[in-house]
């Protein structure tokens, strides 16, 4: 049966507008929109001004003056780059290499696997039926490695990437990845005529922006040949003492004032490297009188004899003697609080006033290795005072040991820098450098047991809570043997005696009279337990 019903022919109502209506109604849309993405536009440009810039003139040139002098002038440059390279290494390489190296890396590694490498990392999130992750904002290069600067999406915290880097490294083909939540750069000090606008620039660039976080991938590791030793110094500059080159290829430096030092390895680990290093660095202070070196070496001199001109005061053998020592110099350090009380209130070395280096060799055999239980609590009463009053005094401890066991990580926070180097254990990073460090990617347990690779370490300060590679330069027994002859120790006059000494009666022998035994303090199967051995 056919259907006659007639068709029905359904149109949409069309109210014709006045183009002037249209461009009044859907103009601001419009105009917000493509606003919105120049503004979007704009640090895009900025980050790849320099090769849009020669995008632009070569189109120029071939445009104007066709290919054959396109060819032309880019050969001309890379004469000029290659002369530059001939002459000028380091700069080219800074202005020229560097810039270059970070735009490529940039597009063909970071740019091009970010999206893959932050959701895989567990570092993206989804909100909104959108995908939210970290966006990369600027990737540069040094000599050693490349910085990528990204910003955290709301949310997250700089835990979450520490927790992640090992992950992060290997997704952009490194082997490590250090994660800063610090600038890089520290703000320049300004002077001249331009000095208070510069300043008023440099408030706006260098202002604390804690979602910024800082990648760092080691693109090859600089820190596998020898440093030699740093030359000594006319004058030491206890703010900035030269120990060592960092994986950034910057060299290390040490503010020692007002600061302790613990430094804890496993046995061949290179912790002589620290020491020697230190007491280089002090070595000028040390000759006019600046600095007082005393040292105390458990292990019968084996670590610190070879340089024996260089210590004010120095034992090796006796405890009695040793414990002595430590009371001696707490007994000068009230004596310098009673002076300093009401006038100042940190100290500066002065000769007059100079400072007090106290280096124990072995900080486990005063603190628990001891037989004597009195000389034992003697020694730890001793250290306590010198390690919570003396750091604002000028009395140091520079403390080294081989286990870090209890009786020493009670102690470990009274150190405010503490170097760890090759560490047996996986906990004994924590115990050593605080929790968290190896967290933040201090992985000393997995440095090489190498020969080669002494002397290699991670340093934690105590205005940073990012752990530093270094390695410390290699002194030579030639090296100290030398330092010994030319910057000898002055003569250390006798110290006052202690209210201990002072309680003794007339007839009691004085145990500094007697001669001090020849050999190390701790027994013998200790002593080889420490040096890797196995106990007798």
């Amino acid at each position: 049966m056919k259907n006659n019903a007639p068709l029905v022919n359904f149109r949409r109502l069309s109210v014709p507008l006045p183009w002037w209506v249209v461009i009044w109604v859907v103009g601001p849309y419009l105009a917000w929109k493509t606003a919105k993405a120049l503004i979007r536009l704009v640090p895009v440009v900025r980050r790849n001004c320099g090769s849009l810039s020669l995008v632009c003139a070569g189109g120029w040139l071939w445009w104007r003056h066709g290919w054959l002098t396109l060819v032309l002038v880019a050969l001309v440059v890379v004469v000029l780059l290659a002369g530059w390279w001939w002459r000028w290494r380091a700069s080219w390489e800074r202005w020229v290499l560097l810039p270059t190296t970070a735009w490529w890396r940039r597009l063909s590694l970071y740019g091009l696997h970010w999206r893959e490498a932050m959701t895989l990392c567990g570092l993206s999130e989804r909100f909104d039926d959108a995908r939210i992750m970290p966006r990369l904002l600027r990737v540069r290069c040094t000599p050693a490695a490349d910085e990528v600067l990204l910003r955290m999406p709301r949310g997250q915290n700089p835990d979450l990437y520490h927790k992640a880097s090992a992950n992060l490294a290997y997704s952009f083909n490194a082997r490590g990845c250090r994660v800063y939540t610090g600038r890089r750069t520290v703000p320049p000090t300004r002077s001249g005529r331009w000095a208070l606008l510069l300043r008023v620039v440099d408030r706006f660039r260098f202002r604390d922006r804690p979602r910024l976080v800082w990648l760092v991938f080691p693109r090859r590791d600089p820190l596998l040949q020898i440093v030699p030793a740093f030359p000594v110094a006319d004058e030491p500059d206890f703010e900035r003492l030269p120990l060592g080159l960092g994986e950034d290829l910057r060299t290390f430096v040490l503010r020692l004032l007002a600061t302790h030092v613990l430094i804890v390895g496993a046995t061949r680990s290179g912790k002589g490297s620290v020491q020697w290093s230190l007491i280089r660095a002090l070595a000028a202070g040390i000759r006019v009188g600046l600095v007082r070196m005393w040292a105390i070496d458990p292990k019968g001199g084996v670590e610190l004899s070879i340089g024996r001109e260089l210590f004010a005061r120095y034992e090796y053998a006796d405890p009695e003697p040793m414990v002595a020592m430590l009371e001696d110099l707490v007994s000068l350090m009230r004596d310098r609080q009673a002076r300093m009380q009401g006038a100042v209130r940190v100290h500066a070395p002065t000769m007059a006033e100079p400072l007090y280096v106290l280096m124990v060799d072995e900080l486990l055999a005063l603190v628990a290795l001891l037989q004597d239980t009195e000389l034992r609590n003697r020694a730890r009463a001793a250290l306590a005072l010198l390690l919570t009053q003396g750091a604002g005094l000028g009395f140091l401890v520079i403390g080294a040991t081989q286990d870090p066991r209890k009786e020493v990580v009670e102690l470990r926070d009274f150190f405010p820098t503490r170097i760890a180097l090759r560490l047996n254990e996986r906990n004994h990073v924590d115990l050593v450098l605080g929790d968290g460090a190896r967290e933040r990617g201090a992985h000393a347990d997995q440095l090489s047991a190498e020969p080669a690779m002494r002397g290699i370490g991670f340093v934690v300060l105590d205005d940073r809570p990012e752990p530093l590679r270094v390695r410390f330069g290699y002194v030579t027994d030639d090296d100290i043997r030398a330092m010994a002859v030319e910057y000898s120790a002055p003569p250390e006059p006798a110290p006052r005696p202690t209210p201990r000494q002072r309680a003794k009666p007339a007839g009691h022998a004085n145990h500094r009279s007697r001669p001090a035994t020849a050999g190390p303090l701790l027994p013998e199967s200790l002593a080889g337990l420490l040096d890797g051995g196995e106990p007798a």
